[in-house]
């Protein structure tokens, strides 16, 4: 049986006010040690330089996508302070169990499961008041002691920045296939996205590909692509580093419904230009499998 998982009581020692119980005291002196996640074969995480650009939408999409295409995926919502990744998928009031092997992730189907710091809060409103080694050792434990079991994918949303979880992540896992930076047109989101992939040059993580989200809005009438937040920031990032831009998408107001209503794994798809350039996203992805075969 693994040791006891983070618990309701544990978040809520951590006000400071309180003083630190033995069990943060001892994580915060426990050197990083990579973690063994020996049944996952990809493991890719998906970031940005900051908040509100559709990072975790992104991320929620891509797992279910690589879902619905027969992979075993598992997503680990990495966000200890916002967690959306449950209510996306309508799983809000759900509580992981346990088994022999460890904590349970709570399924969405029967080839994708979650796991997030969301499950064990009181409510949606309670806060996580947590320094770094606090939430270095929560982040461990859903590495280390979640049962993910064999899975094609693991999909890690990351919260925005280049903080304590993006570092303790890149150093937990040591063998990442990559990672997919979002961002917006915006000068100020560029501004970050730049030092995101420097980051994750420094942390030897290799970068899949840009997604430029919100890049325009699609008029219903004619067709034609609106930038509403301006564009060609992003293909001059890309191009400065000599990387990919994997798809610009458009608002989708569709999308964003379902994602709000916990309806993200329903999504069918209306074959709009937004799931047009999304597939080549999720293409990429899945071309990592591909060339597994292969070896």
């Amino acid at each position: 049986m693994p040791k006891e998982f983070i618990s309701t009581e544990d978040i809520a020692k951590t006000n400071p006010k309180e003083s630190k119980s033995k069990k943060q005291q001892s994580q915060s002196k426990s050197p990083i040690q990579p973690v063994s996640l020996e049944g996952v074969k990809h493991k890719i995480m998906v970031m940005s330089g900051k908040g509100g650009v559709g990072k975790s939408t992104i991320a929620a999409y891509l797992a279910s996508s690589l879902a619905k295409r027969g992979y075993k995926v598992g997503l680990l919502d990495s966000d200890i302070h916002g967690p959306s990744i449950p209510k996306m998928f309508g799983l809000k009031n759900k509580k992981p169990e346990v088994d022999e092997k460890g904590i349970v992730p709570v399924p969405v189907s029967d080839n994708l499961k979650v796991m997030s710091i969301a499950f064990l809060l009181e409510g949606e409103d309670f806060p996580v008041i947590w320094r770094g080694p606090a939430k270095m050792g929560a982040i461990k434990q859903f590495l280390e002691e979640v049962s993910w079991g064999i899975l094609d994918f693991l999909i890690i949303d990351l919260p925005p920045g280049t903080g304590d979880e993006p570092l303790s992540i890149a150093q937990l896992i040591p063998e990442f296939d990559g990672a997919i930076v979002v961002t917006t047109p915006q000068d100020v989101a560029l501004a970050s996205v730049r030092k995101s992939i420097n980051f994750l040059d420094h942390v030897n993580v290799p970068i899949l590909g840009l997604v430029e989200n919100m890049s325009g809005v699609i008029c219903p009438s004619c067709g034609d692509e609106i930038e509403v937040f301006g564009g060609g920031g992003v293909n001059k990032a890309a191009s400065d580093f000599g990387i990919s831009v994997l798809a610009e998408l458009p608002i989708e107001p569709n999308v964003s419904q379902k994602a709000d209503t916990g309806s993200t794994y329903s999504y069918e798809g209306s074959k709009s230009e937004w799931d047009k350039r999304f597939s080549k996203v999720v293409d990429t992805i899945e071309k990592l499998e591909n060339e597994y075969d292969e070896e």
